[in-house]
């Protein structure tokens, strides 16, 4: 007894307890004993999360703890991750790990929320900085077997293409001991007239043992080795199955080999393996991709910028860090170069390619007084530009940031694969042993090729894998499209929205007025009366000044100078054009030089804008602010899919009617507060609409965050502002069009992958367990099933 106490198993590790009495952890009531110091604190983080019901659900020890690696994990407290971060997290398999890691880091101190995406290996973790750090979440990981780090994008690029050229070495060599077992097998196959003699077949037999080894020992190692840690944690996943069947089968076909009697599937072993690793292949190229695009991100943000200390006296540029730019600074962006920080062009005039942020393939004109939000390449000419931002700031940071949470959220059909994968891998193990047993009773020659088969034939991918597998790539088509989706429950509640609520100003109209009429009232025709209009406005910043500036200039008059300018408030502009004087602005403040009452105002939708001199009425200036001109097929689209949509806006209600009458929207409301427009949304929910919200991520924070599922126009510096579920990056609505076509497609897809993997393993496991099915088979099955759904999966990065 002596011997055995001091020698007692560890009750974490299953390790030889030296001195088993000087580490205990009391689990379940009851005092265990641990090995060393690490494990009794792995044992002891688990048991005060309240998971002691971990050990008694495990089917294999957890893996040793190592105590004393906080000090090394302590420098990740220093990277400034405050309260909202993503880790990369290595060594996932399937729904079990996602289930102990989201609740053993849930459960630290000052964690406000853990969501784990087992596609992309990333945990999303938000926390409050003043009760917990980076190196408590990493360390809590690491006592529980699972090593993580703070995601970098380049880092966990590398990582997968090492991967991915571990795993092609491995499928190469798994097809060819494929192909050359099948060289032996198929002679003993074929000879069932008895012509091949025993010492022949033993022969074949043994050449096609050795040839399997490699597939058993290296190629399948990836799945034995992920088996083992599952056990070890106590969570069987999906690789659990296939490396019992693999080694099920091998064992049995050795016995068989040795005793010269029996079935042989070394064939079905080496197909099995291959299949297996060439469906883990595609599983693996899809992640490849989908960290690529926002390793693209971060690459294109340049490390150095040109600094015009001196500006605007002549100087030499500088070149300095990036990092170092701050609000105020000059720079220089030299042709070719991309642009390193948010800023307003002072000098130059040059063309900008927006592809990376908003998914445009066209080039756009700018000149001075406009915005370059960093990210753009400048493709043209070298301008000169006022940094209003710092590079981290930027709309390129900004924007890798969201890319860096989107995918962290799971939707209904993901969480309920989750809960539905991690116990499918346990029902099935029992259901091995109750087939085995059935036949041992039955049939003892059936009892072992039926519980292989049954482990073959299960296929857990599209329950635990391909749902997100289809999430990724959906979300990764967005983004090349000018679509960033922060949660990924944009895709299935956009489809299932019952209601589409806009706003109008910004979002389904261009959000500047243009000029759409000048009317003459007199003598001068419109063309003199708008030079005139021009050069009174031409120190404003108003927008309608601005868009009677523009249509001046694009009708090449000449350009008029004033003087003697006055500005009033709210009424308009007074000044003297070639020694006559005028005033610019409402029809009251006009009159008060022209005399008299106005013409007739503008028509339904327009604003005027009227222009008199002494004793005289000259032009009315009919400005409106131009629909978007995806804006109408949008609405007919959406309503073509038997959606209601709604027009919400602060604007007067003769605009907004007007604008609804040309969109072809039966319910517009004007002149609506943010809180009026919150109170319609919850208005609607109340009565079972899902509703979707498309605002300008401004002054409609409140309602955005308030509807089931919301797009903010992400223009430049409206992404600070982001309140929004999903950010149209791209110009106009277009993106959104997109959105609606990749939310159908996701949605169909992901039905059927679910759809699918149920109808496959409710045939293909009673048919395995009732010995219809035999290894071979199996095996053919249920890789053929993980390739169907991933590749269906991947369809999404193609949506027509």
């Amino acid at each position: 007894m002596n011997a055995i106490s001091e020698f007692a198993a560890c009750y974490h590790c299953g390790q030889a307890a030296v001195d088993g009495a000087r580490w205990r952890v009391s689990i379940g009531g009851a005092p265990r004993s641990m090995c060393c110091p690490g494990c009794a604190a792995a044992a002891q983080a688990i048991a005060d999360a309240g998971l002691d019901d971990y050990y008694g659900s495990r089917t294999g020890y957890a893996a040793p703890a190592a105590a004393g690696e906080a000090p090394e994990l302590k420098l990740y407290d220093e990277m400034g991750l405050n309260g909202d971060a993503v880790f990369t997290v290595e060594g996932l398999r399937c729904a079990a790990c996602v289930w102990l890691i989201e609740r053993r880091v849930a459960a630290l101190p000052g964690v406000q929320s853990a969501l784990l995406n087992v596609a992309t290996e990333r945990l999303h973790v938000r926390w409050d900085a003043a009760n917990c750090r980076p190196s408590d979440i990493l360390l809590a990981l690491r006592a529980i077997g699972y090593t993580a780090y703070p995601y970098d994008a380049t880092r966990h690029g590398a990582q997968l293409e090492r991967a991915r050229k571990a795993l092609l070495r491995r499928l190469f060599v798994a097809g060819l001991a494929m192909m050359q077992v099948m060289m032996y097998a198929v002679p003993v196959y074929l000879a069932t007239d008895g012509t091949m003699d025993a010492d022949m077949k033993a022969l074949m037999g043994w050449a096609s043992f050795l040839l399997t080894l490699p597939a058993v020992t290296y190629c399948a190692w990836p799945f034995m080795r992920g088996a083992w840690l599952d056990l070890r944690r106590g969570l069987p996943g999906m690789d659990v199955p296939v490396a019992l069947g693999i080694l099920a089968a091998f064992a049995g076909s050795a016995v068989s080999l040795v005793r010269g009697e029996g079935e042989v599937w070394f064939d079905s072993i080496t197909m099995f393996v291959f299949l297996l690793l060439g469906s883990r292949w595609l599983e693996l190229d899809a992640r490849r991709k989908a960290a690529r695009a926002l390793e693209g991100l971060q690459h294109a943000a340049p490390a150095t910028a040109l600094l015009l200390a001196a500006w605007p006296a002549p100087c030499e540029a500088e070149t300095v860090a990036a990092s170092r730019l701050r609000p105020g600074d000059v720079i220089l962006v030299p042709p070719g170069q991309t642009v390193a920080a948010d800023g307003v062009i002072l000098e130059g005039r040059t063309e900008i390619d927006l592809a990376l942020l908003t998914g445009e393939s066209r080039t756009r004109a700018i000149g001075p007084g406009e915005q370059l939000p960093g990210g753009a390449v400048n493709v043209a000419q070298a301008v000169t530009l006022r940094v209003a931002s710092s590079a981290a700031d930027s709309t390129l940071a900004l924007l890798v940031r969201l890319s860096q949470r989107a995918g962290q959220d799971k939707p209904r059909l993901a969480r309920w694969a989750d809960r539905v994968g991690a116990w499918f891998v346990l029902v099935l193990l029992v259901l091995t042993v109750a087939v085995f047993a059935f036949w041992r009773v039955a049939d003892p020659a059936r009892a072992w090729p039926a519980a292989i088969a049954v482990l073959v034939a299960s296929c857990p991918c599209a329950l635990s894998l391909a749902t997100p597998t289809a999430l990724a790539a959906a979300l990764e088509r967005l983004l090349r499209h000018g679509v960033l989706a922060v949660k990924p429950h944009v895709l299935e509640t956009l489809e299932r929205a019952t209601h589409v609520v806009f706003d109008k100003t910004g979002t389904l109209t261009r959000g500047r007025p243009e000029l759409r009429e000048a009317v003459a009232l007199g003598m001068v025709d419109g063309a003199g009366c708008l030079r005139i209009a021009a050069a009174l406005e031409a120190g404003s910043a108003h927008p309608l000044a601005a868009a009677l500036r523009e249509a001046a200039a694009a009708s090449g008059a000449i350009t008029l100078k004033a003087q003697d300018i006055d500005n009033v408030v709210g009424q308009g502009v007074e000044g003297e054009v070639a020694g006559l004087r005028y005033r610019l602005g409402s029809a009251a403040f006009v009159a008060g030089l022209a005399g008299g009452l106005a013409p007739p105002g503008a028509g339904a939708g327009a604003t005027a804008v009227w222009l008199g001199g002494s004793g005289r009425w000259l032009a009315r200036f009919d400005l409106v602010d131009a629909l978007r001109p995806e804006a109408p097929a949008l609405v007919r689209a959406l309503q073509a899919k038997g959606k209601t949509v709604l027009l919400l806006s602060g604007d007067d209600e003769d605009a907004v009617r007007a604008v609804a009458a040309r969109l072809g929207i039966r319910d517009a409301r004007g002149r609506q507060l943010p809180q009026d427009k919150l109170d319609a949304v919850r208005a609607l929910q109340a009565g079972g609409a899902v509703v979707a919200m498309v605002g300008d991520g401004i002054n409609d924070a409140a309602v955005l965050g308030g509807a089931d599922v919301s797009f903010a126009m992400g223009q430049g510096a409206q992404l600070a502002q982001l309140h929004a579920d999903c950010v149209l990056l791209g110009e106009g609505l277009a993106p959104l069009e997109e959105a609606i076509r990749t939310a159908s497609a996701c949605a169909r897809v992901i039905r059927q992958n679910l759809g699918w993997a149920m109808l496959y393993n409710l045939v293909a496991i009673p048919a395995a367990a009732s010995g219809l099915l035999n290894p071979w088979l199996s095996a053919i099955g249920m890789t053929a099933s993980s390739a169907l759904v991933v590749l269906n999966a991947l369809r999404l990065r193609r949506v027509d």
